[in-house]
């Protein structure tokens, strides 16, 4: 068997310079921005004005809502729900079954009984900064920031902004850890002092908040 034009696809998407993969069971809009080396699975939607950056991955049944925007390099598992105007940062994990909500006070009607349009409610976003992961089925309350490099653990909800490297569990989530770069759990070695077991990075907590040091 020729594993050459296979092998050259798996070297253009590491770099990112090679055309998207878009199943043709996939539905996107014509206004939607896919970037280079992307990969979008079966019956995944896009929809319009939504923009996908450069070596992203989405899943079977996944969906990105108009105008909602991911960075480099995200992964978005089959059947995440990314309700707009969600913004991801490069490098952000998104597992299978997650939902970004948009809407704080959800009704399909108005007090006087009309079904409710756009124009009648207050959309409001998730935001997830660069490297940070949502475990498997976590929903995530708009409005909310998700911090860099943070772990959401699987099954939990979002309902208060999430630190840099924390890692959250619960309902509503809370933070039980902290993690590193390279996702982690991050072991105390002396007051304030924490480092990663795979790649040696020291990290200094002070008041609440974990940097790299």
């Amino acid at each position: 068997m020729d594993t050459a034009p296979h092998s050259a696809l798996h070297a253009a998407a590491a770099r990112n310079d090679g055309p998207a993969q878009i199943a043709g069971t996939a539905d996107i809009d014509s206004t939607a921005i896919i970037g280079l080396a992307s990969q979008i699975w079966h019956l995944a939607q896009v929809r319009e004005h939504a923009r996908v950056g450069p070596g992203c991955i989405i899943g079977r049944g996944a969906y990105i809502g108009p105008g909602v925007i991911l960075g480099r390099n995200c992964k978005v598992q089959n059947y995440a729900l990314v309700y707009e105007p969600a913004v991801l940062e490069d490098g952000v994990f998104v597992g299978p079954g997650a939902v970004f909500t948009n809407d704080v006070f959800p009704r399909a009607i108005n007090v006087d009984g009309s079904r409710k349009s756009a124009d009648d409610w207050p959309m409001v976003g998730v935001i997830v900064r660069t490297g940070a992961s949502i475990g498997a089925r976590a929903v995530c309350i708009a409005p909310v920031t998700i911090g860099r490099w943070s772990m959401v653990a699987a099954g939990s909800v979002v309902t208060a902004d999430v630190p840099e490297f924390a890692l959250v569990a619960g309902v509503p989530a809370r933070r039980i850890g902290w993690v590193g770069r390279s996702g982690m759990a991050l072991s105390a070695t002396e007051s304030g002092q924490f480092t990663c077991p795979s790649t040696g990075e020291n990290y200094t907590e002070t008041e609440g908040i974990l940097t790299l040091s």
